[in-house]
């Protein structure tokens, strides 16, 4: 069965009207297993979380939440989160079950690295995934991004032990890994 034809895509700040959405997916129990946040995610923690982001600016010390949306409807996809620390950034990708499986996380990657290592010129992004998270690590190496090493039970989450697994991409990777087109 042909996929159908990806949506255009486009990062933007949160807003308060993708509060509901955000509680949804963040609440979604597939969606929550590997994330860190506290359950039940609430209406409030969703609107809160919107009300802390604005202003907001990728390159910023401390956590960014950047929406990922269909840049027509402007429906929320998913967001990420941006960690900036000088030269190089964390990131964590959270996508909501409707837009799984169509590469839309993909292409919303590709889109924040291109800010990234663009005009932000970042030396290294890199992810922190518990490493049963098969799609966050396939997303991840689709992206050009390599495994550096695991942790073993280094992270307490939901009530256990678990591993976590470190991957990263840096500048001169990404400049390799990506068509000249989105490479400035």
């Amino acid at each position: 069965m042909p996929r159908a034809a990806m949506p255009p895509l486009m990062l933007r700040p949160l807003i308060p009207a993708d509060a509901p959405a955000l509680c949804a997916y963040r609440n979604d129990p597939a969606v929550a297993h590997y994330q860190g946040w506290v359950l039940p995610y609430t209406l409030a923690d969703a609107e809160a979380l919107v009300a802390a982001m604005q202003g907001r600016t990728l390159g910023q010390e401390g956590w960014t939440q950047v929406a990922f949306a269909d840049a027509e409807s402007g429906e929320l996809l998913g967001d990420f989160a941006v960690r900036g620390m000088g030269q190089q950034a964390e990131l964590g990708v959270t996508l909501a079950p409707g837009a799984q499986g169509r590469g839309l996380a993909s292409e919303g990657l590709r889109l924040l690295l291109g800010q990234l290592f663009g005009s932000h010129e970042l030396h290294r992004v890199y992810a922190s995934i518990d490493p049963r998270n098969q799609a966050a690590a396939a997303l991840l190496v689709r992206a050009g991004f390599r495994h550096e090493g695991t942790t073993r039970q280094s992270y307490w989450h939901r009530g256990e032990w678990t591993d976590d697994a470190t991957y990263g991409l840096l500048h001169s990777e990404w400049q390799a890994h990506t068509p000249q087109e989105d490479n400035p």
